[in-house]
Protein backbone atom coordinates (compact mmCIF):
# COMPACT_ATOMS: atom_id res chain seq x y z
CA UNK A 1 0.00 0.00 0.00
CA UNK A 2 1.54 3.27 -1.15
CA UNK A 3 -0.41 5.64 1.10
CA UNK A 4 -1.77 5.65 4.61
CA UNK A 5 -5.54 5.20 5.04
CA UNK A 6 -7.76 8.27 5.21
CA UNK A 7 -9.80 8.38 8.43
CA UNK A 8 -12.87 10.59 8.71
CA UNK A 9 -13.24 11.76 12.33
CA UNK A 10 -16.47 13.30 13.63
CA UNK A 11 -16.07 15.87 16.37
CA UNK A 12 -19.18 14.67 18.25
CA UNK A 13 -21.60 16.95 20.07
CA UNK A 14 -20.06 20.47 20.04
CA UNK A 15 -21.41 21.10 23.56
CA UNK A 16 -19.32 18.22 24.93
CA UNK A 17 -15.66 17.21 25.05
CA UNK A 18 -15.57 15.84 21.49
CA UNK A 19 -13.92 18.87 19.83
CA UNK A 20 -11.30 19.12 22.60
CA UNK A 21 -10.26 15.47 22.50
CA UNK A 22 -10.21 15.64 18.70
CA UNK A 23 -7.77 18.55 18.80
CA UNK A 24 -5.70 16.84 21.51
CA UNK A 25 -5.51 13.58 19.56
CA UNK A 26 -4.44 15.34 16.37
CA UNK A 27 -1.74 17.19 18.29
CA UNK A 28 -0.11 13.76 18.58
CA UNK A 29 2.41 13.17 15.79
CA UNK A 30 1.93 9.39 16.05
CA UNK A 31 -1.53 9.76 14.48
CA UNK A 32 -0.01 11.09 11.25
CA UNK A 33 2.41 8.15 11.16
CA UNK A 34 -0.45 5.62 10.93
CA UNK A 35 -3.17 7.44 8.98
CA UNK A 36 -4.34 10.56 7.18
CA UNK A 37 -6.88 12.13 9.56
CA UNK A 38 -9.72 14.33 8.40
CA UNK A 39 -12.17 16.00 10.80
CA UNK A 40 -15.81 16.37 9.78
CA UNK A 41 -17.72 19.08 11.65
CA UNK A 42 -17.58 22.77 12.40
CA UNK A 43 -14.24 24.46 11.66
CA UNK A 44 -15.18 27.26 14.08
CA UNK A 45 -15.62 24.76 16.91
CA UNK A 46 -12.31 23.03 16.18
CA UNK A 47 -10.53 26.40 16.17
CA UNK A 48 -12.14 27.21 19.51
CA UNK A 49 -11.11 23.79 20.88
CA UNK A 50 -7.49 24.40 19.85
CA UNK A 51 -7.57 27.61 21.86
CA UNK A 52 -9.01 25.79 24.87
CA UNK A 53 -6.31 23.10 24.91
CA UNK A 54 -3.60 25.69 24.14
CA UNK A 55 -1.87 23.81 21.32
CA UNK A 56 0.03 25.33 18.41
CA UNK A 57 -2.16 23.94 15.64
CA UNK A 58 -3.62 25.36 12.46
CA UNK A 59 -6.93 24.58 10.79
CA UNK A 60 -7.24 23.93 7.07
CA UNK A 61 -10.89 24.53 6.18
CA UNK A 62 -11.85 22.37 3.19
CA UNK A 63 -14.91 21.55 1.11
CA UNK A 64 -13.77 18.15 -0.19
CA UNK A 65 -11.38 15.35 0.75
CA UNK A 66 -9.12 16.27 -2.18
CA UNK A 67 -8.35 19.62 -0.53
CA UNK A 68 -6.85 18.05 2.60
CA UNK A 69 -3.13 18.52 3.33
CA UNK A 70 -2.71 15.67 5.85
CA UNK A 71 0.26 17.38 7.50
CA UNK A 72 1.12 17.21 11.19
CA UNK A 73 0.39 20.55 12.85
CA UNK A 74 -2.51 21.27 10.48
CA UNK A 75 -5.98 19.89 11.21
CA UNK A 76 -7.97 19.39 8.01
CA UNK A 77 -11.65 20.12 8.69
CA UNK A 78 -14.37 19.30 6.20
CA UNK A 79 -16.46 22.23 7.33
CA UNK A 80 -20.20 21.77 7.79
CA UNK A 81 -20.60 25.29 9.18
CA UNK A 82 -23.61 24.18 11.25
CA UNK A 83 -22.87 25.61 14.70
CA UNK A 84 -23.75 29.13 15.82
CA UNK A 85 -21.07 30.02 18.39
CA UNK A 86 -23.33 32.65 19.95
CA UNK A 87 -25.77 29.87 20.90
CA UNK A 88 -23.14 27.37 22.06
CA UNK A 89 -23.25 26.56 25.78
CA UNK A 90 -20.78 23.92 26.95
CA UNK A 91 -22.37 21.16 29.00
CA UNK A 92 -25.88 21.85 27.74
CA UNK A 93 -28.21 19.46 25.92
CA UNK A 94 -29.38 21.28 22.80
CA UNK A 95 -31.04 20.80 19.44
CA UNK A 96 -28.04 22.46 17.78
CA UNK A 97 -25.63 20.03 19.42
CA UNK A 98 -27.66 16.95 18.53
CA UNK A 99 -28.16 18.12 14.96
CA UNK A 100 -24.47 18.94 14.41
CA UNK A 101 -23.41 15.57 15.80
CA UNK A 102 -25.82 13.69 13.54
CA UNK A 103 -24.89 15.66 10.42
CA UNK A 104 -21.21 14.85 10.94
CA UNK A 105 -21.99 11.15 11.29
CA UNK A 106 -24.14 11.16 8.16
CA UNK A 107 -21.36 12.87 6.22
CA UNK A 108 -18.57 10.46 7.19
CA UNK A 109 -20.84 7.52 6.36
CA UNK A 110 -21.54 9.07 2.97
CA UNK A 111 -17.81 9.59 2.31
CA UNK A 112 -16.97 6.03 3.36
CA UNK A 113 -19.76 4.52 1.26
CA UNK A 114 -18.35 6.41 -1.74
CA UNK A 115 -14.81 5.16 -0.93
CA UNK A 116 -13.57 8.73 -0.48
CA UNK A 117 -12.28 7.77 2.96
CA UNK A 118 -11.12 4.39 4.27
CA UNK A 119 -12.64 4.39 7.76
CA UNK A 120 -14.83 6.45 10.07
CA UNK A 121 -13.98 7.43 13.65
CA UNK A 122 -16.75 8.90 15.79
CA UNK A 123 -16.55 11.32 18.69
CA UNK A 124 -19.09 11.22 21.55
CA UNK A 125 -22.69 12.27 21.06
CA UNK A 126 -25.48 12.85 23.53
CA UNK A 127 -28.50 10.60 23.00
CA UNK A 128 -30.93 13.09 24.54
CA UNK A 129 -29.68 15.89 22.27
CA UNK A 130 -29.80 13.59 19.26
CA UNK A 131 -33.45 12.74 19.87
CA UNK A 132 -34.29 16.35 20.76
CA UNK A 133 -33.01 17.30 17.31
CA UNK A 134 -35.44 14.84 15.74
CA UNK A 135 -33.07 11.92 15.10
CA UNK A 136 -34.66 9.07 16.97
CA UNK A 137 -31.84 6.61 17.40
CA UNK A 138 -30.46 5.10 20.58
CA UNK A 139 -26.86 5.67 19.53
CA UNK A 140 -24.14 5.60 16.88
CA UNK A 141 -24.50 1.89 16.19
CA UNK A 142 -28.15 2.20 15.20
CA UNK A 143 -27.45 5.25 13.00
CA UNK A 144 -24.77 3.33 11.13
CA UNK A 145 -27.05 0.34 10.69
CA UNK A 146 -29.83 2.53 9.27
CA UNK A 147 -27.71 4.72 6.97
CA UNK A 148 -25.74 1.78 5.54
CA UNK A 149 -28.81 -0.45 5.18
CA UNK A 150 -27.28 -3.09 7.46
CA UNK A 151 -29.42 -5.44 9.57
CA UNK A 152 -26.90 -7.86 11.07
CA UNK A 153 -24.44 -5.76 13.04
CA UNK A 154 -23.11 -5.66 16.57
CA UNK A 155 -20.96 -3.59 18.91
CA UNK A 156 -17.45 -4.63 19.89
CA UNK A 157 -15.65 -3.04 22.81
CA UNK A 158 -11.90 -3.48 23.10
CA UNK A 159 -9.19 -2.46 25.52
CA UNK A 160 -5.84 -3.92 24.59
CA UNK A 161 -6.33 -7.67 24.10
CA UNK A 162 -9.67 -7.75 25.95
CA UNK A 163 -12.46 -7.72 23.35
CA UNK A 164 -16.21 -8.10 23.80
CA UNK A 165 -19.05 -8.28 21.26
CA UNK A 166 -22.72 -8.03 22.15
CA UNK A 167 -25.83 -10.00 21.21
CA UNK A 168 -27.93 -6.96 22.22
CA UNK A 169 -27.09 -3.44 23.38
CA UNK A 170 -29.42 -0.46 23.75
CA UNK A 171 -32.60 -2.21 24.84
CA UNK A 172 -34.20 -2.93 28.21
CA UNK A 173 -32.95 -5.92 30.17
CA UNK A 174 -36.32 -7.58 29.62
CA UNK A 175 -36.00 -7.17 25.84
CA UNK A 176 -32.35 -8.28 25.96
CA UNK A 177 -33.47 -11.62 27.39
CA UNK A 178 -36.05 -11.96 24.63
CA UNK A 179 -33.41 -11.25 21.98
CA UNK A 180 -31.16 -14.06 23.17
CA UNK A 181 -32.02 -16.41 20.28
CA UNK A 182 -29.95 -19.05 18.48
CA UNK A 183 -29.84 -17.22 15.14
CA UNK A 184 -28.66 -13.94 16.67
CA UNK A 185 -26.08 -15.58 18.95
CA UNK A 186 -24.69 -17.54 16.00
CA UNK A 187 -24.40 -14.39 13.85
CA UNK A 188 -22.54 -12.54 16.60
CA UNK A 189 -20.13 -15.46 17.04
CA UNK A 190 -19.45 -15.27 13.28
CA UNK A 191 -18.84 -11.51 13.46
CA UNK A 192 -16.49 -12.03 16.41
CA UNK A 193 -14.53 -14.60 14.42
CA UNK A 194 -14.30 -12.33 11.37
CA UNK A 195 -13.06 -9.24 13.24
CA UNK A 196 -10.37 -11.23 15.04
CA UNK A 197 -9.18 -12.61 11.70
CA UNK A 198 -9.06 -9.07 10.30
CA UNK A 199 -6.86 -8.10 13.25
CA UNK A 200 -4.38 -10.81 12.33
CA UNK A 201 -5.45 -13.50 14.81
CA UNK A 202 -5.09 -16.73 12.85
CA UNK A 203 -7.49 -18.99 14.79
CA UNK A 204 -9.51 -16.86 17.20
CA UNK A 205 -10.56 -18.40 20.51
CA UNK A 206 -14.11 -17.24 21.19
CA UNK A 207 -15.76 -17.48 24.60
CA UNK A 208 -19.55 -17.30 24.70
CA UNK A 209 -21.11 -16.07 27.92
CA UNK A 210 -24.23 -17.48 29.46
CA UNK A 211 -27.25 -15.26 29.96
CA UNK A 212 -28.19 -16.49 33.43
CA UNK A 213 -26.20 -16.85 36.66
CA UNK A 214 -23.81 -19.82 36.47
CA UNK A 215 -24.75 -20.10 32.77
CA UNK A 216 -28.14 -21.46 33.83
CA UNK A 217 -26.79 -24.31 36.01
CA UNK A 218 -28.14 -26.96 33.60
CA UNK A 219 -31.58 -25.37 33.45
CA UNK A 220 -31.94 -24.63 37.16
CA UNK A 221 -31.73 -20.84 36.63
CA UNK A 222 -33.12 -20.61 33.08
CA UNK A 223 -33.16 -22.55 29.83
CA UNK A 224 -31.73 -20.01 27.38
CA UNK A 225 -28.31 -21.66 27.55
CA UNK A 226 -29.78 -25.06 26.68
CA UNK A 227 -32.31 -23.99 24.05
CA UNK A 228 -30.63 -21.01 22.34
CA UNK A 229 -26.95 -20.40 23.21
CA UNK A 230 -25.55 -23.95 23.10
CA UNK A 231 -27.13 -24.74 19.70
CA UNK A 232 -25.62 -21.51 18.29
CA UNK A 233 -22.18 -22.48 19.58
CA UNK A 234 -22.51 -25.98 18.09
CA UNK A 235 -23.45 -24.53 14.69
CA UNK A 236 -20.36 -22.30 14.75
CA UNK A 237 -18.14 -25.19 15.81
CA UNK A 238 -19.42 -27.28 12.92
CA UNK A 239 -18.12 -24.54 10.59
CA UNK A 240 -14.65 -24.73 12.10
CA UNK A 241 -14.98 -21.75 14.44
CA UNK A 242 -13.25 -22.18 17.79
CA UNK A 243 -16.13 -21.19 20.09
CA UNK A 244 -16.61 -22.38 23.68
CA UNK A 245 -19.47 -22.05 26.11
CA UNK A 246 -21.84 -21.08 27.45
CA UNK A 247 -19.48 -20.03 30.23
CA UNK A 248 -20.51 -18.51 33.56
CA UNK A 249 -20.23 -14.72 33.10
CA UNK A 250 -18.80 -14.10 36.58
CA UNK A 251 -15.52 -15.89 35.74
CA UNK A 252 -15.39 -15.57 31.97
CA UNK A 253 -13.96 -12.06 31.70
CA UNK A 254 -11.09 -12.76 34.08
CA UNK A 255 -10.14 -15.74 31.91
CA UNK A 256 -10.31 -13.61 28.77
CA UNK A 257 -8.21 -10.87 30.32
CA UNK A 258 -5.70 -13.52 31.35
CA UNK A 259 -5.26 -14.58 27.72
CA UNK A 260 -7.37 -17.73 27.53
CA UNK A 261 -9.66 -16.22 24.89
CA UNK A 262 -9.27 -13.64 22.10
CA UNK A 263 -12.83 -12.33 22.29
CA UNK A 264 -15.99 -12.73 24.37
CA UNK A 265 -19.59 -12.87 23.14
CA UNK A 266 -21.71 -11.09 25.78
CA UNK A 267 -25.48 -11.50 25.84
CA UNK A 268 -26.45 -7.93 26.74
CA UNK A 269 -25.14 -4.38 27.15
CA UNK A 270 -23.98 -4.23 30.76
CA UNK A 271 -22.65 -7.78 30.78
CA UNK A 272 -20.05 -6.67 28.26
CA UNK A 273 -19.62 -2.99 29.12
CA UNK A 274 -18.98 -3.27 32.85
CA UNK A 275 -15.85 -5.47 32.69
CA UNK A 276 -14.38 -3.43 29.82
CA UNK A 277 -14.87 -0.16 31.65
CA UNK A 278 -13.56 -1.54 34.94
CA UNK A 279 -10.35 -2.30 33.05
CA UNK A 280 -10.16 0.83 30.88
CA UNK A 281 -11.66 3.54 33.10
CA UNK A 282 -9.66 4.23 36.27
CA UNK A 283 -10.96 6.90 38.61
CA UNK A 284 -8.98 8.49 41.45
CA UNK A 285 -11.30 9.63 44.23
CA UNK A 286 -8.58 11.64 45.99
CA UNK A 287 -8.10 13.91 42.99
CA UNK A 288 -11.64 13.56 41.61
CA UNK A 289 -10.15 12.77 38.20
CA UNK A 290 -10.01 9.90 35.75
CA UNK A 291 -6.43 8.63 35.64
CA UNK A 292 -7.12 6.79 32.40
CA UNK A 293 -10.03 6.44 29.98
CA UNK A 294 -9.05 3.86 27.42
CA UNK A 295 -10.94 1.50 25.15
CA UNK A 296 -12.63 1.60 21.80
CA UNK A 297 -16.08 0.85 20.37
CA UNK A 298 -16.24 -0.79 16.93
CA UNK A 299 -19.36 -1.64 14.94
CA UNK A 300 -19.07 -5.02 13.22
CA UNK A 301 -20.99 -6.26 10.19
CA UNK A 302 -21.07 -2.92 8.34
CA UNK A 303 -19.90 -2.39 4.75
CA UNK A 304 -17.62 0.37 6.11
CA UNK A 305 -15.30 0.66 9.10
CA UNK A 306 -16.53 2.44 12.21
CA UNK A 307 -14.44 2.87 15.35
CA UNK A 308 -15.35 5.14 18.24
CA UNK A 309 -14.50 6.40 21.68
CA UNK A 310 -15.89 4.28 24.48
CA UNK A 311 -17.31 7.15 26.55
CA UNK A 312 -19.87 9.92 26.42
CA UNK A 313 -19.83 13.68 26.00
CA UNK A 314 -18.73 14.39 29.61
CA UNK A 315 -20.67 17.67 29.66
CA UNK A 316 -19.27 18.48 33.10
CA UNK A 317 -15.74 18.81 31.67
CA UNK A 318 -16.61 20.45 28.36
CA UNK A 319 -14.75 23.66 27.64
CA UNK A 320 -12.15 23.16 30.39
CA UNK A 321 -9.41 21.52 28.33
CA UNK A 322 -9.02 18.71 30.89
CA UNK A 323 -10.71 15.89 28.94
CA UNK A 324 -8.68 12.74 28.28
CA UNK A 325 -8.10 11.87 24.59
CA UNK A 326 -6.79 8.35 25.21
CA UNK A 327 -9.93 6.54 24.03
CA UNK A 328 -10.01 8.55 20.80
CA UNK A 329 -6.37 7.68 20.14
CA UNK A 330 -7.27 4.02 20.69
CA UNK A 331 -10.14 4.37 18.23
CA UNK A 332 -7.89 5.96 15.60
CA UNK A 333 -5.31 3.19 16.01
CA UNK A 334 -7.94 0.45 15.68
CA UNK A 335 -9.58 2.18 12.72
CA UNK A 336 -6.25 2.58 10.94
CA UNK A 337 -5.36 -1.08 11.50
CA UNK A 338 -8.71 -2.31 10.21
CA UNK A 339 -8.49 0.04 7.22
CA UNK A 340 -5.04 -1.22 6.24
CA UNK A 341 -6.32 -4.82 6.36
CA UNK A 342 -9.36 -3.96 4.24
CA UNK A 343 -7.32 -2.02 1.67
CA UNK A 344 -4.87 -4.92 1.39
CA UNK A 345 -7.74 -7.37 0.89
CA UNK A 346 -9.22 -5.18 -1.84
CA UNK A 347 -5.87 -5.14 -3.60
CA UNK A 348 -5.66 -8.94 -3.41
CA UNK A 349 -9.20 -9.28 -4.75
CA UNK A 350 -8.44 -6.89 -7.60
CA UNK A 351 -5.26 -8.78 -8.54
CA UNK A 352 -7.13 -12.11 -8.45
CA UNK A 353 -9.84 -10.79 -10.78
CA UNK A 354 -7.37 -9.84 -13.50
Amino acid sequence: MSQLPILGITMGDPNGIGPEITAKALANQHVYAICRPLVVGSAKIIKQAIGIIKKNLEVNVIASVEDAKFEYGIIDVLDQDNVDLSKLVYGEVSVQGGSAAYEAIAKVIELAMKDEIDATITGPLNKEALNLAGYHYSGHTEIYGALTGTKDYTMMLADGDLRVVHVSTHVSLREACDRCKKERVYKVIKLAHEVCCSLGIEKPRIAVAGLNPHAGENGLFGREEIEEISPAILQAQQEGICAEGPIAPDTLFSKARGGQYDIVVAMYHDQGHIPLKVVGFQYDYTTDKWKTISGVNITLGLPIIRSSVDHGTAFGKAGTGTANEESLLNAIEYGAKLAVTRIHQKQLDLAASK
